[in-house]
């Protein structure tokens, strides 16, 4: 049982050196560390500070350790949510999860999902992602292998024959039932992690690496590789990117010839920017060969080197710089037909902009949900909504999410709240409205994603996700740049609850992320404006197949 004391206790404590503080009806001795604060010594000495009341001065107390004791007869008013539970400011979550509000496309099993999902996120992602994002290591295994207990890993892909007999969070969800929302759920809560750099390092690279393999290779490749990656113990990443070309993959200037026996290719050249690169064992590589351009399954072995990239966002990330010097493969590695490496990776990059492509059970290939890695980047932008308009609360060592509301409501200036002002009300309304339009966008794609056979998604989707994508991350760079100039200084400050305002995170508007991941957007939101295609190029991909489809008789 905690310490008590009276306010008449507390109010001795008030000199350097000697200096306690009451937050919430606890009481904080920071007599030591009044020397660390980021504010200085000054601000925790001010009359109004030392031996007071400062609930209303401070956001929330970063250490619980510095705790001594409570006050006789308070209780504290700010309590910490339960794992797997919704925030209640308005806007904090999408409309489907909200009291009241109904969706067409979510269904109980949906629901009973996101709870789970979001419990999972908060007892064990959550906490190693802040850890992992400061000091840039890659994903434990232990996590790795929780993760792989619930099939978190096979459910990344999307729906699909690789689900066929495994067992989904525990039997919540049957393989034949889950469906692209099931996925959307998964990537939109995972986002919730605020940790940008983490979200990628956290296996994005088999989002987008295995789906080919998935679908063009062998069977016995197939039988060899997809289990491992699955079960978490080998690891996979996409390398198509080079410093000659990103977007313009037939501009690739990476080589594969084969060796005088015709056994194996002979990979040569360099790839950039690689997700998960650092850490993993399998390559899928875009490469120039004698028929075009094909993609070959390279295994880390001699002649494969990797070096770490440094970028705006955590190393956790694993990018990577890629060395192929005479790595060898076997032509069975080989996926897709030799030169037909293009619809390889078309047909992967709707679910990269989106979800990733699984064969479903037709036969036919179908762009997982979320649209994929685009989509990904689309709920995960989206999820990060709940960033920006919620900024972190510190409580018992957790950081839990609070929406920007509640800073505007809690933050004084001029004598006032800061959404007393109109221009912060401006601010504010903008945001919520680039979150809302870009969660019903995303969720009615994801829609016509359950529902269209995957030439009519190629025909009509392409389009649609890609201008989804660019507008997201667009809006996802507005919203950071307004969350910044709401919480002022605190916005470009790497510690305290400002850390999440500045390192602007993975996308800018999903469920629980709206303030929060806006601070993170502040720095890293960039990388979502790239990954997938830059905007510029997305943009113009979807006009272009607006124009292919305008009808040849109309006229003004």
């Amino acid at each position: 049982m905690s310490k008590q004391f009276t306010f008449d206790e507390v109010s001795k404590h008030n000199k350097p050196g000697d200096l306690w503080v009451v937050i919430d009806a606890k009481v904080f001795d920071l007599s030591k560390f009044a020397q660390m604060h980021p504010g200085g010594l000054a601000v925790l000495s001010d009359e109004e500070i030392a031996g007071q009341d400062a609930t209303e001065a401070f956001y929330r107390p970063q250490y619980k350790r510095l705790q001594i004791g409570v006050i006789q007869g308070q209780e504290s008013v700010i309590k910490a949510p339960a794992p797997g539970s919704l925030s209640k400011v308005p806007y904090a979550e999408p409309s489907w999860l909200v009291d009241g509000f109904h969706s067409p496309y979510f269904t109980e099993n949906h629901r009973k999902f996101r709870v789970e999902v979001r419990k999972f996120v908060d007892e064990f992602i959550y906490p190693e992602a802040q850890i992992k994002e400061e000091d840039g290591t890659r994903v434990s295994q232990e996590l790795v292998d929780r993760m792989t207990a619930l099939n978190f890993h096979a459910m990344r892909l999307g729906p699909g024959k690789h689900l066929k007999g495994l067992t989904l969070m525990n039997g919540l969800v049957k393989p034949e039932e889950f469906d692209y929302f099931h996925e959307l759920i998964l990537s939109q809560e995972i986002a919730r992690c605020g940790a940008r750099g983490f979200g990628d390092g956290l296996l994005s690279g088999k989002v987008i690496g295995l789906p080919p393999v998935l679908n063009f290779g062998s069977e016995e490749l197939k039988a060899r590789v997809v289990p491992e990656v699955l079960q978490g113990k080998k690891f996979i990443c996409l390398a198509i990117s080079e410093a000659h070309a990103g977007s313009d993959v037939m501009g690739l200037q990476t080589t594969a010839v084969k060796s005088e026996d015709g056994k194996e290719w002979i990979i040569n050249g360099t790839k950039k920017w690689i997700t998960n690169g650092t850490f993993c064992d399998y390559f899928t590589v875009g490469c120039k060969t004698e028929d075009g351009f094909t993609v070959i399954l390279v295994e880390r072995g001699p002649g494969v080197e990797t070096k770490p990239i440094k970028t705006s966002y955590s190393a956790s990330a694993g990018t990577a710089y890629i060395t192929f010097d005479n790595a060898r493969a076997p032509v069975g590695n080989t996926l897709g037909e030799e030169g037909g490496g293009i619809f390889v990776i078309l047909s992967n990059f709707n679910h990269e902009i989106c979800s990733p492509t699984v064969p479903n059970e037709a036969g036919t290939y179908t762009n997982s949900a979320q649209v994929g890695y685009v989509l990904q980047l689309r709920a995960q932008s989206a999820s990060y909504r709940g960033g920006m308009l919620e900024v972190c609360e510190f409580l018992d060592g957790t950081a839990h999410v609070l929406t920007s509301k509640r800073w505007t409501a809690q933050r004084k200036a001029f004598g006032k709240p800061l959404n007393s002002l109109a221009v912060i009300r401006a601010k504010l309304a903008a945001m919520i409205s680039r979150a809302e339009s870009s969660q019903n966008w995303l969720e009615n794609i994801t829609y016509q994603m359950c529902n269209m056979s995957y030439k009519q998604q190629a025909g009509k989707l392409a389009g649609q996700i890609a201008f989804l994508k660019a507008y997201s991350t667009s809006c996802a760079q507005e919203t950071a740049a307004d969350a910044v100039q709401i919480f002022g200084g605190r916005g470009i400050t790497q510690t305290g609850m400002g850390r999440f305002i500045e390192h602007a995170s993975t996308s800018f508007h999903s469920p629980s992320s709206l303030l929060t991941w806006n601070s993170q957007y502040h720095r890293t939101i960039a990388f979502d404006a790239l990954l997938g295609g830059a905007e510029d190029v997305l943009r113009d991909l979807g006009v272009r197949q607006a124009l292919r489809g305008m009808p040849k008789d109309a006229r003004l």
